[in-house]
């Protein structure tokens, strides 16, 4: 198998966990890069494959120039995945802190890797409905039009900035994820088979999988996945 990394942005969350822990449990890189905030000991609980690199300061530009700078030493390609967004309390956000952190760092990730000339393919995960051209207007709360508008200017910054080939990920609701009442996730798994395939609740190890499963595959195009994309490439094994 050829030399090949990954960089993570995101891997706080409950769908970077759980990325993380299929990409090390793949066993196909040789490395893995964790761009954080924070110092964590994710690296310690994740093995010797795993690097965090540290940007106290995450601001656009300082992010930007540390993805090519962690990413300088590598003489193999590199696969990116972020899963970066803010999980909870959108609605309490002004939609220009919103783009703060889902549209301006995600922008500043993918053009780090477009700069470093070791990325050709971003993985990157949005929601269902993002529509650049959704209602500023109103709440800014998931599934509102406000958090579309935000979730669609995020993918077509990561498009426009990023590397040859985005692939973008569109969940409904995300099962096992910290922001996910438990009673919301259980009712809406049992009514799944009654909802629209792209509105289907999907479980966050199952996102991750199919991150990994599309990105090692070196597609040629940049394609949206929504629920029936991301169950169609899974593993049969459920492995990643």
């Amino acid at each position: 198998m050829p030399d090949v990394s990954a960089i993570i942005l995101g891997a706080s969350g409950s769908v970077g966990e759980a990325l993380l822990e299929e990409a090390v449990r793949s066993a196909r890189f040789s490395r893995i890069v964790v761009i954080s905030r924070r110092a964590t000991d994710i690296a310690k609980r994740s093995g010797t494959a795993v690097v965090e690199r540290v940007v106290p300061d995450m601001w656009p530009e300082q992010l930007r120039a540390a993805v090519v700078e962690a990413l300088e030493p590598f003489d193999h390609p590199v696969l990116g995945f972020s899963v970066l967004g803010i999980g909870a309390g959108t609605a309490a956000l002004s939609i220009d802190e919103h783009r703060a952190v889902d549209v301006e760092l995600n922008a500043a990730f993918a053009a780090g890797l477009k700069d470093s000339g070791k990325v050709r393919h971003l993985a990157f995960m949005s929601a269902i409905g993002a529509d650049p051209e959704a209602s500023t207007r109103g709440s800014g709360a998931a599934g509102m039009p406000r958090y579309a508008r935000v979730k669609g200017e995020s993918e077509q910054a990561v498009i426009h900035q990023g590397p040859e080939v985005v692939s973008i990920f569109r969940p409904s609701v995300i099962v096992g994820s910290r922001h996910t009442p438990k009673a919301l996730a259980v009712s809406l798994s049992l009514l799944s088979p009654l909802l629209p395939m792209k509105l289907r609740p999907i479980a966050a190890a199952d996102i991750a999988r199919a991150m990994l499963a599309i990105s090692v595959s070196a597609p040629g195009l940049g394609t949206v996945y929504t629920f029936a994309e991301m169950k169609a490439v899974l593993p049969r094994n459920g492995a990643g």
